[in-house]
């Protein structure tokens, strides 16, 4: 099995290259001319996506073709007293080029909208407020130019005191959204709420690909122990990746494959928290399992130390390698994988 690593937003390796910049609004409303406010809030979106094709550009200089963009490149983009603003035409020229190299060197992009962003919510403010931010990822990838092989990945959202109501709620919200929405979603497993068999039995029902996280179901595991997940719901998780393949008209399994989350626990009193780097034989483990089931699989990498735990991780890689454990490094950010 071929596993492809990613990283997310940051580059820990360049310098001055964040894609995060920002301004608050109490500084934006500070300022006495609102289209002067409004042009250096752009001029902040454009220094960032600047900085997102820097990151692409030293991404590929090492390999690496999968990255997630940072939610913040546009500062204040779906603040209500913005609405009247419309940031994404003054900004196309950026876009088309990360767009552009994006589509030259094969690289898999994507977003994770915020946890704000939630369709099992029973406030109709909030569902609003969700579709506006969802809408705002979807635009930024169209303006990219970005095909539907471009995704954005959302949770299931909280249980609001009664988990299967809100579980139903999410099935009904989010399958009343246009296709162009859900056509632009994956739906991944969280680390309190909704486990890996509850979020790929709704994937199913709303047809969309489900994104496994493999450190969220050691948190949050349910009745789902290490075997059935391999052997029972990573077949069917593979599945929804070749649904979409199909309505994309993708042939093979490597035109979009399978997507993993991977990361390892901050301390034992922080399991749900992210550690700056990651333990390469717990992953090993999950891979060689998935690997009797599935020829190629996307592992995205959230560490804090970003491209550097990358990095990293490929030398563990090097190391499993050295010691035949069902590991070949076949570039510097990609493995082929044994099975058991």
């Amino acid at each position: 099995m071929i596993v492809r690593f990613g990283f997310v937003a940051m580059s820990l390796l360049l310098e001055n290259a964040s894609p995060s910049r920002t301004m608050t609004y109490a500084n934006f409303s500070k300022l006495d001319d609102r289209e002067a406010a409004i042009r250096k809030l752009e001029r902040i979106a454009e220094e960032n996506l600047v900085s997102s094709l820097r990151i692409l550009k030293h991404a590929k200089a090492h390999d690496i073709r999968m990255y997630r963009f940072s939610s913040k490149l546009i500062p204040l983009a779906t603040h209500e007293a913005l609405d009247d603003w419309d940031p994404y035409e003054n900004l196309a020229g950026p876009f088309r080029d990360i767009g552009d190299f994006v589509k030259r060197n094969g690289i898999r992009t994507s977003f994770h909208p915020d946890h704000f962003c939630v369709f099992s919510t029973p406030r109709p403010d909030v569902l609003e407020k969700s579709a506006k931010d969802l809408e705002h990822h979807i635009r930024m990838l169209e303006m990219m130019e970005l095909d539907e092989t471009s995704k954005n990945n959302i949770h299931m959202g909280g249980a609001y005191g009664n988990k299967e109501e809100a579980g139903e709620r999410f099935i009904e919200q989010f399958g009343a959204l246009p296709d162009r929405f859900k056509h632009r979603v994956t739906l991944e497993n969280d680390d309190k709420t909704f486990n890996v068999k509850e979020t790929l039995g709704a994937a199913e029902l709303v047809g969309v690909p489900m994104v496994l996280d493999i450190h969220h179901h050691a948190v949050n595991p349910g009745d789902t122990g290490e075997d059935e997940l391999i052997d029972g719901l990573w077949p069917r998780i593979a599945e929804t990746w070749s649904k979409e393949r199909s309505r994309l008209g993708l042939q093979e399994s490597a035109q979009l494959p399978p997507k993993i989350h991977s990361s390892s626990p901050k301390s034992l009193t922080d399991p749900r928290g992210h550690a700056d780097n990651v333990e390469a034989e717990p992953l090993l483990r999950f891979l060689r399992g998935a690997a009797a089931h599935s020829d190629c699989l996307d592992c995205m990498l959230e560490a804090k130390n970003k491209d550097a735990a990358l990095l990293q991780l490929m030398e563990a890689m090097k190391e499993l390698e050295s010691r035949g454990e069902g590991v070949k490094v076949i570039d510097g950010a990609s493995v082929e994988i044994a099975p058991y």
